[in-house]
């Protein structure tokens, strides 16, 4: 039995006085509306409206329970308007996860200037560099780095192509020389990062003879933070692995070095992974095209950035 249904044809029996007008207002029929009724006191056990061939009147337990309908079929729809609002217009929570150097340097001016043309939308960012279960943990949206996605059944949008390179101070080149391809990697300090995306161990390269893997077996230093990595490197500890978006300052003000120049390491892809197509709520929909929108030209800029600091180097 559809007791809510019932419960509408009751109240509108009960408002308009008839099972006939009543039965034009839902756009049905008089037996439907006469059995909705009928089904309805089965349920309840109780008479709701007392019944002439000229009239209807309401039971005195039929008007007690025609005040709690009323107010519940008041809150059903407040609640459809509202969950229908949602799909229509951005507003809300956003519960987004991203990993840490994404976000640091992508995301939280991403939702900075999304929140522009948006305000009624606001963030809960969480920077962990894994992925999430989104159902389990409440994510609306997870932004992560990823050679490929393994099959988990949500919708990903790939959102643009980035990679790291090796980096090294000037005054570490300057005591322990340039390593120039990757095997020289192995006669020099290295300085791996904890990572679900790049192995700590083996470190894959594409450069002019193809794929290079080299395997790093020892290491006097290894963190999870690609901007403490960063730090570690400039501090003279040896050569490390930093994306493209963390190293380049450090290249353009000349306290990191590019090691390697005609390599770098595997390309990675930069998803935004949802539950679901079916249904989006307006805020993850226009979220998640705001990014595809934006983040492709920002790689973009700063590869090209680090392809200029080359040129200017190079001459």
């Amino acid at each position: 039995m559809d007791t809510l249904q019932n419960m509408r044809a009751f109240s509108c029996v009960a408002q308009v006085g008839s099972f006939t007008a009543a039965a034009a207002q839902l756009d049905t029929t008089t037996a439907n509306v006469s059995r909705a009724v009928s089904n309805l006191e089965a349920h309840l056990q109780t008479r709701l409206l007392n019944r002439t061939t000229r009239r209807i009147a309401l039971t005195e337990a039929g008007k007690r329970y025609l005040m709690r309908c009323e107010q519940i079929l008041t809150y059903v729809e407040e609640a459809e308007a509202e969950a229908s609002d949602a799909h229509a217009r951005p507003a809300g929570v956003l519960k987004v996860h991203s990993m840490t150097g994404v976000g640091q340097h992508f995301v939280v001016d991403a939702i900075a200037r999304y929140r522009e043309t948006h305000p009624d939308v606001t963030f809960d960012l969480t920077m962990a560099n894994r992925v999430p279960d989104l159902l389990d943990e409440g994510y609306d949206v997870s932004i992560v780095l990823a050679s490929e996605l393994p099959d988990s059944g949500f919708v990903s949008q790939r959102l643009g192509i980035t990679y790291s390179i090796v980096c090294a101070s000037p005054d570490y080149v300057a005591r322990h020389g340039m390593a120039h391809r990757p095997a020289d990697l192995t006669q020099h300090a290295c300085l791996r990062m904890v990572s679900p995306v790049i192995p700590l161990e083996k470190w894959s390269f594409d450069g002019p003879q193809g794929q290079e893997v080299v395997t790093i077996a020892q290491s006097p230093f290894q963190v999870n933070s690609a901007d403490a990595m960063k730090v570690a490197i400039r501090s003279g500890m040896g050569v490390g692995v930093l994306p493209i978006y963390s190293a380049i300052d450090g290249l353009r003000d000349g306290s990191l070095v590019r090691v390697m120049p005609d390599y770098r390491l595997q390309e990675l892809n930069l998803y935004a992974i949802y539950p679901s197509r079916q249904y989006l709520d307006a805020k993850i929909k226009t979220w998640v095209e705001y990014l595809r929108n934006s983040l492709p030209e920002i790689l973009a800029a700063h590869e090209a950035d680090l392809k200029t600091h080359e040129l200017l180097i190079a001459n």
